[in-house]
């Protein structure tokens, strides 16, 4: 995949980014090194490679899952300004 000038000027102004014209080869050719790294990486063999969390050995702690209704509404909304059977009342945000 090659960028061309159009294609800079366009990824500047949807990132509102003002990129004066003497500036667009120059950034042309830095997206074109960048797009041509992102090429090579996709011919990696990464068949038998492990996906990462993080580049130290770690292990996720796991808790059980179970759907509670957590068994305390009243204290849940106790604190909220406003509230009624337990739940939230919030003010009317849409006409």
């Amino acid at each position: 995949m090659s960028v061309d000038a159009a294609t800079v000027r366009r990824i500047g102004r949807l990132a509102r980014i003002r990129i004066e014209e003497a500036e667009v080869e120059q950034y042309r050719a830095e997206l074109n090194v960048i797009l041509g790294f992102v090429e090579q990486l996709g011919e990696v063999d990464v068949s038998g490679v492990e996906p990462m969390t993080s580049v130290t050995p770690m292990q996720l702690r796991r808790r059980v899952d179970e759907v509670t209704d957590g068994g305390y509404p009243e204290r849940i909304v106790a604190n909220a300004p406003l509230s009624e059977d337990n739940f939230f009342m919030v003010p009317k945000v849409v006409e």
